[in-house]
């Protein structure tokens, strides 16, 4: 009988050749990996491509709209389409709105006194610029101060929820109203505040940058006269105001928020606030503390309600009860809400910037309807009477100044003929999300 060397070339050739079969198998392992990976990068593209499209779509206003209004179409572009100031309107009150739906439209608890957390958020950031909050130096970065007053609002709605969820439906939303009135009064008395509580507080000194704390190349500096302006931009002759940057700044903040909140509410813990949503009852016989999770859900949507407080303060330099803790405050995010669509998140974003294109075509703050009309119209047109009314009074009659009442009939149309506002109605007609829908329906047109 033959014995084998263990060390022989035969047995050397038939390891190696093992060995080969192994690398083998990796490579084929290594490719499916890559493979997946691909497939899942493609997946997250297309699920994600409505979303690229409406942040491409808000990084390109300024610019396009800076192009219209140097073309013949200024004067269509200046009453028809939104400036740029309202534009961080529509940021920092959509993020605001977003965050009343994040715990009204997710879990069914309506929150009428959300106003709270927005004027804790901006009363926070302004007194913190100011020095006036024990323990936290004047000159602390404003990224820092607008997270420590979204963590201090996220408190505050512990607070009131350990009480306001030991009810439900109506009210759930009266005792969050009352507690917000209460902290509204406190607030427009209290003087350690202002000199004059009633009228608010003014940030002194240079503007709050929004960016990387401690690195000045990475901060700008936001509002109309404090804001930071860009001068040749990489060098291509192109200057950019300080309200276009405070519009990037603010963008920015609001997109990270709008991605974190979205990111929440794709998680398991989404998952149940829809489940209490849809039937409380059955989500706690499954064996989930519901109310612990209302409350979680709660002091999220209160922190996000600070951080757009906080831009706001930060944005106008100054703060007042009525534009913070006034319980209309929280009105206008409901009605934002409810023609944008309750559940969607993203819903109450668009629904503000319908609203305020609406009120901005009828005001005549920065041109609009009225002005266009009486400006571009001849006068003999004008001038021109039906049944003894002139075309000219019947502009300043029914449009001039007239922003409330058109906006209140718009209101009262979405909730008769399109209650899920507009991004539920468009998700109804595609059967699911836009960003997984649309690009279905798509590639079904192209064949």
């Amino acid at each position: 009988m033959a014995i084998s060397d263990p060390g022989s070339p035969a047995d050397d050739a038939g390891t190696d050749n093992a060995d080969l079969g192994d690398a083998g198998t990796d490579d084929a392992d290594l490719g499916d990996t890559r493979s997946d990976r691909a497939v899942g990068l493609a997946d997250a593209i297309r699920d994600h491509v409505v979303h690229l499209a409406v942040v491409l779509a808000f990084l390109l206003y300024p610019p396009v709209n800076g192009v219209l209004l140097s073309s013949p179409l200024a004067d269509e572009t200046t009453a028809f389409l939104p400036g740029i100031t309202f534009m961080i309107v529509v940021l920092y009150l959509g993020l605001f709105a977003m965050s009343f739906d994040f715990i009204s439209g997710y879990t069914g608890y309506l929150s009428f006194g959300h106003a709270a957390f927005y004027g804790t958020g901006a009363y926070f950031v302004v007194l913190a610029a100011n020095g006036q909050i024990p323990g936290i130096p004047g000159g602390t970065p404003f990224m820092i101060t607008l997270l420590l007053g979204a963590v201090l609002a996220g408190l505050l709605a512990l607070v009131i929820g350990a009480v306001s969820f030991r009810l439900t439906g109506v009210y759930f939303a009266m005792i969050t109203l009352g507690f917000a009135q209460v902290i509204y009064e406190l607030i427009r008395s209290w003087g350690y505040v202002s000199s004059n509580p009633t009228e608010g507080a003014t940030v002194s000194g240079d503007g709050l940058a929004i960016g990387v704390p401690y690195v000045d190349a990475l901060s700008f500096r936001v509002g109309r006269l404090t804001g930071d302006s860009v001068q040749n931009l990489l060098g291509l002759g192109i200057d950019v105001s300080a309200t276009v940057v405070s519009y990037y700044a603010l963008g920015a903040v609001v997109v990270v928020s709008y991605f974190a909140m979205q990111r929440i509410l794709h998680s398991p813990f989404g998952r149940v606030m829809v489940a209490i949503r849809e039937n409380e009852e059955r989500a706690r016989a499954v064996g989930y503390s519901t109310y612990w999770f209302k409350m979680a859900a709660f002091a999220i949507s209160g922190f996000f309600g600070a951080i757009a407080g906080g831009i706001f303060a930060a944005y106008s330099r100054s703060v007042s009860p009525d534009n913070s803790y006034f319980f209309l405050v929280t009105a206008d995010a409901l009605i934002t809400t409810i023609i944008g669509g309750f559940g969607t998140l993203a819903g109450p974003l668009y629904g503000t910037t319908f609203h305020q294109w609406l009120e901005d075509v009828l005001s005549t703050e920065s041109g609009g309807l009225a002005t266009y009309l009486r400006e571009g119209l001849p006068e003999a047109v004008l001038d021109a009477e039906l049944f003894g009314v002139s075309l000219e009074l019947v502009v300043n009659t029914a449009v001039d100044g007239r922003a409330p009442l058109y906006l209140g009939i718009v209101f009262v149309l979405f909730v008769l003929f399109v209650p899920n506002g507009i991004l539920g109605t468009v998700r109804d007609r595609l059967g699911g999300t836009v960003g997984k829908r649309l690009p279905e329906r798509l590639r079904r047109y192209r064949r």
